[in-house]
């Protein structure tokens, strides 16, 4: 019994092992989809006074959580029973990602003035400020959810030929390292300001560290959160059009005298400017169609 009791302890201590080597070369896999979905929230984060950004965020962060509890599962069963359904799911999410990306491009070309700067939401009633807020977090949590799809393939392709028993531990041990780690790095990005502000006052405005690096962090914030915003629709057309060129082989063919970023980028700014074009089309149809009506 005793010898028993101890084998199975030194089979799951091999077991644990394995996960952690495992889950290492899977983070390696998806660091890169990782720092896209940085990017991504970091922008999708921004843009909420002082006050409301931690709380947003949070929101964001719990809606994240929700949505790898219900990618997981459904991956590890659609590995099992249904594999062949990843792929027009992966293609799915693309055109999602790459509309987006396409979709911000078109609005700060041609929609630049109608947008509100952050000033203006102090402006807004409570009840406008917290539809702002619900807008912003709906579309932070779907595009996460496509994000966290990628993810999860990802790293489950890098387990795909393992047991179950060390498929699920590994996959579910990168997604929450995702979550935590992007959503915490965010936190610390869009707080910055504030933790500009604490060093300049405990400098009591003298001339110093303190105060001329507090300056630096509060003066760095907006352009930081600007560029992550670039970097953030960049990196939608990025991974929307990376997920057709690894999935779709003649896309793969057509583009492959190409470097990598640069035939992801220009696959899904295309797959994006038809998705565009499409949506417009259909609003405008469905606006005549209420006019008349």
């Amino acid at each position: 019994m005793a010898a028993g009791f101890f084998a199975l302890l030194d089979d799951i201590a091999v077991l644990m092992d394995d996960v952690a080597a495992m889950s290492k070369i899977a983070t390696k896999k998806t660091a890169g989809i990782l720092a896209d979905d940085l990017a991504v929230n970091a922008e999708k984060a921004s843009g909420f006074v002082s006050s409301r950004e931690l709380p947003v965020l949070w929101k964001i962060t719990k809606g994240s959580f929700l949505n790898k509890l219900i990618i997981l599962p459904v991956a590890f069963l659609l590995s099992a029973y249904l594999p062949g359904a990843i792929i027009p799911i992966l293609l799915i999410g693309g055109v999602y990602l790459a509309y987006e990306g396409a979709e911000k491009i078109y609005e700060y070309l041609f929609h630049r003035q109608d947008k509100k700067p952050k000033e203006e939401l102090v402006e807004m009633t409570p009840e406008e400020v917290l539809a702002f807020e619900k807008t912003k977090i709906k579309s932070a949590v779907i595009v996460d959810f496509i994000l966290s799809i990628e993810i999860v393939i990802i790293a489950l392709g890098t387990v795909a030929n393992e047991p179950i028993s060390s498929q699920i531990p590994v996959v579910t041990i990168v997604a929450i390292l995702a979550t935590v780690g992007v959503y915490g790095i965010v936190a610390l990005l869009v707080r910055m300001d504030d933790v500009g502000y604490k060093l300049i006052a405990s400098s009591n405005n003298k001339p110093g560290f303190l105060k001329s690096f507090g300056t630096g962090l509060v003066k760095t914030l907006p352009y930081l959160i600007r560029g992550l915003g670039v970097l953030g629709t960049i990196a939608m057309i990025l991974v929307g059009g990376g997920i057709f060129i690894h999935n779709i082989h003649f896309i793969h063919e057509l583009v492959s005298f190409l470097p990598s970023l640069i035939a992801e980028f220009i696959v899904g700014l295309i797959v994006g400017i038809i998705a565009v074009i499409i949506v417009k089309l259909v609003m405008k149809v469905i606006g005549k169609k209420k006019v008349e009506h």
